[in-house]
């Protein structure tokens, strides 16, 4: 069932419905996320059910602000208070060290929790509402089944769970891709999945770099979205320059079916039976439509999708981070062009 997530009385039975440990479909600027009472086991377990998720891959609990944080967390380094005044609420998770006893079945049985703030109006309805109510957080992991494409729109998580979910409808997100997550357990940053947030803003706040997850010699801790194959549709993902990608094209001809192509060039040599979506040559507009249009492609049939590589630059190492775990699983692109894409193939 969706609701229009601005009115009274939608937020008033979602906070009900969270209350009696159902779950909730939530809009966040981000993506659309699968909500529970962070502090009830029973309740956050359905959100493993629900995905289909490894019950020892951690949720991320999401807040009002940060007067809940001391609720979740044990610890907060300096830097971490700097990042949560720059950019909460937003974009941003923290790994922080988890208070003993709260919200054990969200941190994955772990001895950290991520938390973020998030910006969306109908979150922070939620979120404020259900503090009042006595649910400090609200774990919500993406709204879709585990390892497939995020939702952007209260109909995409729909087409996932069913009329059976009370879904609030936010419209679509206005970020397109999850948060950015930096580990601050190891009193260092560390940052352990891109996003919107660059790591440049992040280290000018921070005042200091960035460490990579396995720079350091203690292991970092498990985080959402953070498997090597993640956010992959149905279709089979490759990832290529825009030359390999026109290259590819002309091998295959004219008669290539079943196929898909995200580049920002329209490429002439596509083929007739060729399906092309352009990709926007801005960051900040590819990521919000990253994952809509890698649900319409698999929605329209295709077997493949070839996506023309994002710039390797700051901005863009969100969406480059996605489309990579999207095409983890896929086989090597080399092999593309002797397994022709015709009826029949694929």
């Amino acid at each position: 069932m969706i609701l229009p997530g601005l009115d009274p009385a939608a937020i008033d039975r979602a906070v009900q419905t969270l209350a009696q440990g159902q779950l909730l479909g939530l809009p966040t600027e981000t993506v659309y996320g699968l909500a529970a009472d962070a502090l009830r086991d029973d309740a956050v377990a359905r959100i493993f059910v629900a995905k289909g998720r490894p019950p020892d891959h951690p949720l991320i609990v999401h807040v009002a602000s940060t007067t809940q944080v001391p609720l979740f967390a044990s610890q907060v380094p300096e830097f971490a208070y700097r990042l949560m005044q720059a950019f909460w609420p937003g974009p941003l998770t923290l790994i922080l060290p988890r208070q003993p006893g709260v919200a054990t079945a969200s941190a994955g049985g772990q001895t950290s929790i991520g938390l973020r703030c998030p910006s969306h109006p109908v979150a922070q309805a939620v979120l404020k509402a259900c503090a009042a109510a006595g649910m400090p957080g609200l774990s919500a992991p993406s709204a879709n089944l585990f390892g497939r494409v995020s939702p952007t729109t209260a109909d995409h998580v729909a087409s996932e769970f069913g009329d059976a979910l009370l879904i609030l409808d936010g419209g679509e997100c206005e970020v397109g891709i999850e948060s950015s997550i930096v580990d601050c357990t190891r009193g260092v940053p560390v940052l352990l999945r891109p996003g919107q947030i660059t790591r440049l803003q992040i280290e000018a706040v921070c005042g200091q770099r960035l460490q990579d997850k396995a720079s350091l010699a203690q292991p970092a801790p498990k985080a959402s979205g953070t498997l090597d194959a993640h956010y992959a549709p149905r279709a089979k993902v490759h990832l290529m320059d825009a030359a390999s990608l026109h290259k590819r094209l002309q091998a295959l001809g004219v008669q290539a079916n079943h196929l898909a192509v995200w580049s920002r060039d329209l490429p002439l040599d596509r083929g007739a039976g060729v399906l092309w979506r352009q990709q926007a040559n801005s960051a900040a507009k590819a990521a919000h439509e990253l994952f809509a249009v890698l649900r319409d492609l698999d929605a329209r049939g295709v077997r493949q999708i070839w996506v023309e590589l994002p710039p390797d630059t700051p901005e863009w190492e969100g969406v480059r981070d996605r489309l990579q775990r999207a095409a983890a699983d896929a086989p090597a692109a080399s092999a593309l062009t002797a397994s022709p894409l015709s009826p029949g193939h694929g």
